[in-house]
């Protein structure tokens, strides 16, 4: 008895699109198994606490009695407080005075590092080593060193014939000298990201500018610092971010002193929040440079793809 051929039964579209989302929601699900407990971490550690200082914001709280809802007030009292302006002014002077030095500084250790000599790994490595230094090792070694009286520096501008300085202790010095110390950190980071921006410039365009008859300043003008505007402007977002953040070293060295002349937005912030126990007001403070950073960002970022597109 002969059988019959068995049919050859064919999937519809249908049919396919079902097991493809099927599989696709089998992948997701086990995507989602592995990357869920990352996330819940990023939830906890980041969301949650922005979330609930922002709230703490429109508080008063003094981290012990329970909080109550003030609205605007701690943004109102942060406008008319003379010493969150004092800081927002350190803040600024700081910031203006530290970015385009360690900019500058390190795009001339870059240039100057950028050759064939003798021991120039050992340079690099010793430029940038200050920045590998956390910044409360780089406070405690200065205030040893800027002691106004058992201080290495006084002890050589004695040996000079120069007076004594107050260094860390005078009011009209305290802010500079701290720029100077974040200079000799800060200073490697835009010197290995410019030397890494320096070795990508084409050789090509150099060879072209000198068989034109450029010199030295004509190359860095004209060819070499137009080929680092990218890497300028995200020196400059980087710098201006990390000096408005500043805070471990003014809380080792002089403790926003003295008389507030080195009190910056991150240390008032800490101030408020800690040392005064009024954590709505830290709050409000704290998002008043939230805001503030969010700016500069966005406006640098701007100008950043406003570079490339000119670039390319």
């Amino acid at each position: 008895m002969s059988r019959l051929p068995t049919p050859i039964t064919v999937s519809g579209p249908p049919d396919r699109r079902r097991a493809l989302r099927r599989r696709r929601a089998g992948e997701a699900a086990m995507a989602w198994t592995f990357v869920s407990p990352a996330v819940l971490i990023i939830i906890g550690l980041s969301v949650v606490p922005i979330v609930w200082s922002l709230l703490l914001s429109f508080q008063a709280d003094d981290l012990v009695t329970p909080s109550r809802w003030v609205g605007l007030d701690n943004y109102r009292a942060l406008a008319q407080d003379p010493h969150f302006s004092q800081a927002l002014r350190n803040t600024l002077l700081y910031t203006a005075l530290y970015v385009p030095a360690s900019m500058v500084v390190g795009l001339l250790l870059a240039l100057a590092l950028n050759r064939r000599i003798r021991f120039v790994g050992l340079y690099r490595t010793l430029y940038f080593v200050p920045f590998v230094v956390s910044a409360t090792a780089q406070g405690v070694l200065f205030s040893f060193i800027l002691d106004p009286e058992f201080g290495a520096a006084n002890a050589v501008l004695h040996h000079l014939g120069i007076p004594s300085q107050g260094f860390l202790t005078d009011p009209s010095q305290a802010l500079p000298v701290l720029v100077a110390i974040s200079l000799w950190s800060g200073t490697g980071f835009c010197l290995v990201i410019y030397l890494a921006a320096l070795q990508d410039v084409p050789a090509s365009l150099i060879e072209a500018a000198r068989l034109d008859g450029a010199d030295r300043l004509q190359l860095l003008r004209h060819v070499t610092l137009p080929a680092l505007r990218p890497v300028t402007v995200f020196l400059l977002l980087w710098q201006t971010i990390e000096s408005l953040q500043t805070f471990d070293l003014v809380y080792v060295t002089t403790k926003g002193g003295p008389l507030g002349s080195t009190t910056v937005i991150v240390y008032f912030i800490w101030q408020q929040a800690f040392q005064n126990a009024t954590a709505g007001y830290g709050a409000a403070s704290a998002y008043v440079l939230a805001v503030a950073l969010g700016l500069i960002a966005l406006i640098l970022q701007l100008l950043r793809r406003r570079v490339q597109g000119a670039s390319a």
